[in-house]
């Protein structure tokens, strides 16, 4: 299917989509009109006390995600809240401390859902089904995640001021197991385990029941298998 399309530096590069050929984009600013967002205002900061497992922050100029919270009260002294964030732009993760009830300004962090079309050569390209305007990533920017990725698989692009900054993943990926060893006559659920290679070229840890065909169900997050599907 014909779309447009653009290559995209999730660190740097502004999120731009060409109706023309494919061009790399530089960090300058675009002078081109953001995307449309909802009429109604955003509130682009809130309390310390607000924070909470999946809040975005804007901390020294950079977007991060709170992984971690806790409300600490000491007996003496003043409240504050301690984090655990992840930094969108270069995935470092780091603890922080906030005095409570302070304003933490909000990192307007949103996502849109592109489906993964196919692999060029090194980059990534994603369709939004809707506009069929196409958008590229290099293997960097998909870093590690390449190895869930399947032709059709809807993800989530997140933006930032204008920036793809990550993607997601689904949390449950579909694959097929490509090389393992042959199962053992006797096998049950509940014996051990073997390395299966799958289709995408991930290597997880299977029961030894599972055999080379076989469709089973991957948790992204912990790239632990779930079950035959």
């Amino acid at each position: 299917m014909a779309g447009t399309a653009t290559t995209v530096n999730l660190s740097s590069a502004p999120y731009l989509l060409r109706r023309s050929s494919f061009t790399t984009l530089s960090s300058k600013p675009s002078a081109l009109p953001m995307r449309p967002r909802s009429k109604f205002p955003r509130i682009y900061a809130f309390s310390s006390n607000d924070i909470k497992v999946g809040s975005n922050i804007e901390v020294d100029g950079a977007p991060w995600r709170v992984l971690e919270f806790l409300h600490v009260k000491p007996g003496k002294g003043a409240a504050f809240v301690r984090t655990k964030l992840r930094n969108y732009m270069s995935g470092t993760t780091v603890e922080r401390t906030f005095r409570a009830g302070i304003t933490v300004e909000e990192a307007d962090v949103f996502k849109e859902t592109k489906q993964f079309t196919y692999k060029d050569g090194s980059m990534f390209v994603f369709m939004d089904l809707t506009t069929f305007e196409e958008v590229r990533l290099n293997e960097t920017d998909v870093g590690d995640k390449k190895k869930w990725l399947k032709e059709g698989m809807d993800c989530n692009l997140l933006f930032w001021k204008g920036k793809i900054i990550d993607f997601e993943v689904p949390i449950t990926v579909q694959l097929t197991v490509v090389d393992v060893d042959p199962g053992l006559k006797g096998d049950t659920a509940s014996g051990g385990s073997k390395p299966a290679t799958l289709d995408t070229g991930a290597v997880v840890n299977v029961p030894l029941f599972v055999n080379i065909g076989d469709e089973i169900l991957v948790d992204t997050r912990t790239g632990q298998y779930m079950t035959r599907a």
